[in-house]
């Protein structure tokens, strides 16, 4: 977790239940209006939904490096945290640079990962 969200987490914390709630629809309303969560209203019910916008459709070069790659595939999934995706990246990127891992093979590995967790993204994870 990043120092920033650690002082968001202290001064939610600190904040009474009335104050949360109006900070957390404030939120809500912010996301909104970005077009990351979509209000279906009907009848019976009414609900948030989180609206997950669609990869964008940067294809990959023949010859690619792997810090390349990684700027490419950051920029096709907009959505996916970078923060929650270094764990996964750094082992990668050290088996290409120690290691001498192909970087073909890297790149295929992090295409993989970032597509699984956009899946994750879309079911709700």
């Amino acid at each position: 977790m990043s120092s920033r969200e650690e002082n968001f987490l202290n001064t939610l914390k600190q904040l009474s239940q009335s104050d949360q709630n109006t900070l957390m629809a404030f939120a809500e309303f912010l996301l909104i209006r970005s077009g990351q969560i979509q209000i279906q209203i009907d009848e019976q019910e009414t609900s948030i939904t989180r609206a997950v916008p669609s990869p964008e459709d940067i294809p990959r070069p023949e010859k690619e490096s792997v810090v390349i790659a990684i700027k490419r595939l950051s920029a096709t999934y907009p959505m996916i945290s970078k923060q929650t995706m270094l764990n996964k990246i750094s082992p990668l990127m050290s088996q290409h640079i120690m290691e001498g891992r192909d970087a073909n093979e890297v790149i295929d590995d992090l295409e993989e990962i970032f597509r699984k967790r956009y899946e994750e993204i879309v079911a709700g994870d």
